[in-house]
């Protein structure tokens, strides 16, 4: 397995809890995607300690971005990478990842699961193809939707949020239900992309397959 180090060139919140980590990017380090890498930090201790983090720079960017949730009282890697600076290290691993793009249709996204999916709408964007791409993001508060303003910059009507943990006049109040799903999808000819919490995945899944749209027509985050 071929490691590459990498230094920092810029660390920052953007959201309470969620690090935007930019790094330099290896000769050669190619990626698709909605791909991710496993990431350890070049500290002793941690030099083993492998994460998987999601890209969320495009393919052709010179430098590689992480958009990372970070659980401090964990006192794992991510509470690590809240200790780190510009010029410090991580050590990059493998590229892997299930959620590919197939097509237009509806991206279902739970928390810190939606990062695979900043990379397809920014490619998606950068070639002028959003179409009628649509993004169902479920989260606690308002305060931890990823990257809201750029999402509903990208995406507009077809950005839709729900929160569990927070009444708005803006969002939806609950969990992701069937009825949610049927209310929010007009075609069901479509492709669908999963990533969240392996429970919501499973029961999104499920929840899908109820409404009639087509195993195949499924794409789901390798739990």
């Amino acid at each position: 397995m071929k490691q590459h180090l990498v230094k920092i060139k810029s660390i920052k919140h953007i959201t309470h809890d969620v690090l935007q980590i930019v790094t330099e990017k290896p000769q050669e380090y190619s990626f698709n995607p909605g791909q991710a890498t496993e990431i350890a930090i070049n500290r002793t201790g941690w030099d083993d300690k492998k994460r998987p983090f999601t890209f969320t720079s495009l393919p052709e960017n010179d430098f590689l971005e992480f958009t990372i949730k970070t659980y401090p009282s964990h006192k794992g890697v991510t509470n690590e990478l809240l200790q780190l600076g510009k010029d410090d290290e991580l050590i990059l691993h493998d590229v892997f990842g299930a959620i590919v793009y197939k097509g237009e249709g509806v991206f279902i996204a739970g928390g810190a699961g939606v990062t695979p999916f900043i990379c397809i709408f920014r490619y998606l964007q950068s070639k002028n193809e959003i179409g009628n791409n649509k993004l169902i993001f479920a989260n606690k508060t308002t305060d931890d939707i990823i990257l809201a303003l750029e999402f509903k910059k990208l995406l507009s009507g077809n950005f839709i949020n729900i929160l569990s943990d927070e009444k708005t006049e803006e969002y939806a109040q609950g969990q992701i239900t069937e009825d949610f799903l049927k209310a929010n999808i007009t075609d069901t000819d479509k492709q669908f992309y999963v990533c969240g919490p392996p429970a919501m995945m499973v029961a999104i899944e499920e929840q899908l397959s109820h409404l009639g749209i087509d195993k195949k027509a499924i794409t789901v985050e390798e739990i």
